[in-house]
């Protein structure tokens, strides 16, 4: 049976007459007839009666008949999927995520994402980077949003982000009220970092900033979340460096302060695999994320440019 068939069928039974139905169709009599005798060989039941009087339907027929619709709509729908799918006008995009991502522009892009693809639903599930990685090489997430350069020569990225880091104190420490502090000031504090286990550069990017200003870090605590980081210094466990846009944390009890001798930045890159690049959906997303001006550097590729690896 297929499709054909039942749609020479319907117009058979709508018309009950082989030279309409035949014209309908755009095609002779004969073949039409023929259609029809295939069609009852595979059902296994006359769906007509020819006589002299006309063309009727059987029972079977009859009964066929909203079956023969029911199927041709559905495969009429099944083409209008595909084809939506195909143009990344419906589907799903799963996207990894940092937490501090909702302060650097997530929000933003998801609400301009579902302006422009109604029918795609978006997916976030938040993980540390590496976990990301992993996630994305298991094909568990389409894209995502890691700290760091270094990852897999099987992945691509692009920097979306670069924001400078600041010190992060309790609002009753003798510094809240500064506009700017050295971060060598920082000395003789306890600190919280964020955890070597969960993000090994973001560890060592800011150990090796306190060893460029003289001091290892007392390091008293480390957690998952940059959150948990901001909310144990506002309980004042310590104080923590952390990258700018934590400031729009509005968590209350802490104030964050330039550090106006550290010029390193907290980067973020969105990472996919290679091979789904040709992906509506991941077109459509990776348009919509904002490139990172870079200056050219032996060490740094121009931001704004894919990179491998």
């Amino acid at each position: 049976m297929e499709l054909r068939h039942l749609r020479h069928f319907l117009a058979l039974a709508d018309e009950l007459h082989f030279g309409r139905a035949a014209q309908r169709l755009a095609m002779t009599q004969p073949p039409l007839s023929l259609s029809i005798q295939q069609l009852e060989a595979s059902v296994g039941a006359r769906l007509f009666d020819r006589d002299s009087k006309g063309v009727r339907l059987t029972a079977a027929g009859q009964a066929f008949v909203p079956r023969a619709r029911s199927l041709l709509a559905q495969a009429d729908e099944a083409k209008a999927l595909a084809r939506d799918v195909a143009a990344g006008a419906v589907g799903r995009l799963r996207v990894g995520m940092v937490g501090s991502l909702l302060y650097r522009g997530l929000p933003g892009w998801m609400q301009a994402f579902a302006r422009a693809h109604p029918g795609v639903a978006l997916s976030l599930v938040e993980l540390n980077s590496q976990e990301q990685i992993d996630a994305l090489l298991r094909r568990e997430l389409d894209v995502a949003f890691v700290h760091g350069r270094r990852t897999p020569d099987a992945l691509r990225s692009l920097q979306v982000d670069a924001q400078p880091f600041v010190a992060c104190v309790a609002d009753t420490h003798a510094l809240a009220a500064r506009r700017s502090v050295a971060l060598g000031a920082l000395r003789d504090e306890a600190f919280i970092l964020f955890s070597r286990e969960v993000s090994p550069a973001y560890h060592a990017q800011i150990v090796e900033l306190c060893a460029q200003a003289g001091f290892y870090p007392r390091v008293r605590h480390e957690l998952r979340h940059w959150l948990s980081v901001v909310a144990a210094v506002a309980q004042g466990l310590g104080v923590a460096i952390a990258p700018a846009p934590m400031r729009r944390s509005g968590l209350a009890g802490v104030r964050f302060i330039a550090l106006k001798d550290v010029d390193a930045t907290s980067e973020l890159h969105c990472v996919w695999r290679p091979d789904d690049e040709a992906q509506p959906l991941l077109q459509a997303w990776l348009a919509l994320v904002p490139r990172v001006p870079q200056a050219p550097e032996a060490t740094n590729p121009p931001r704004g440019r894919v990179r491998s690896g």
